[in-house]
C-alpha cells in the first residue's frame, strides 16, 4: 500500500488562509491526501468573506471550525505549510516546512480576498503536484 501524504496547513486564526488552502488541496487531490489545519491562536468563525470567496470556486468551507494546532498534527504531517504565524510551529526533523507569504483576508472585501484565494490555488497546485506528480 501506498503512503498517503499528510499535509498541514497553519496560520495564526485558522479563519482564513489554511482553511482554504485545506479547501483546495481536498477537493484537489480527491481524497488522496490527509489534509489538517489549525490555527496558533483560533478565531472563533471562519471569515465569511473566505466562506463566499471559496463558494465562487464550488468549495464549500462554511462547516469548517477553527481550531488549534496541535504538536500531535506537526508529528502527523509530512508537509507543514505555515502562513503568517511565525516561530509557533513544533519543528520535527525530517519533516518538510514551507512558509507561504500570504496576506491575511481578515477585514478584507471578497474583492480584496479574491487574489488572495487565487494565489493560494496556485500554491496548493503546485503542491500537489510535487506530492504526487504521477496522478496530476
Amino acid at each position: 500500500m501506498t503512503h498517503k501524504p499528510t499535509v498541514l496547513f497553519v496560520c495564526i486564526h485558522n479563519a482564513g488562509r489554511s482553511q482554504m488552502a485545506a479547501g483546495y488541496l481536498r477537493a484537489l487531490s480527491g481524497g488522496v491526501v490527509e489534509v489538517l489545519s489549525g490555527g496558533s491562536e483560533p478565531g472563533d468563525q471562519i471569515n465569511p468573506m473566505a466562506v463566499s470567496a471559496m463558494a465562487e470556486e464550488g468549495i464549500d468551507i462554511s462547516h469548517a471550525v477553527p481550531q488549534l494546532m496541535t504538536t500531535d498534527q506537526v508529528r502527523e504531517s509530512d508537509v507543514v505549510i505555515t502562513m503568517g504565524c511565525g516561530d509557533v510551529c513544533p519543528i520535527f526533523p525530517g519533516k518538510r516546512y514551507e512558509d507561504w507569504a500570504l496576506t491575511d483576508p481578515k477585514g478584507k472585501s471578497l474583492d480584496e480576498i479574491r487574489p488572495i484565494r487565487d494565489d493560494i490555488r496556485a500554491r496548493v497546485e503546485a503542491l500537489l503536484a510535487q506530492l504526487l506528480p504521477a496522478t496530476v
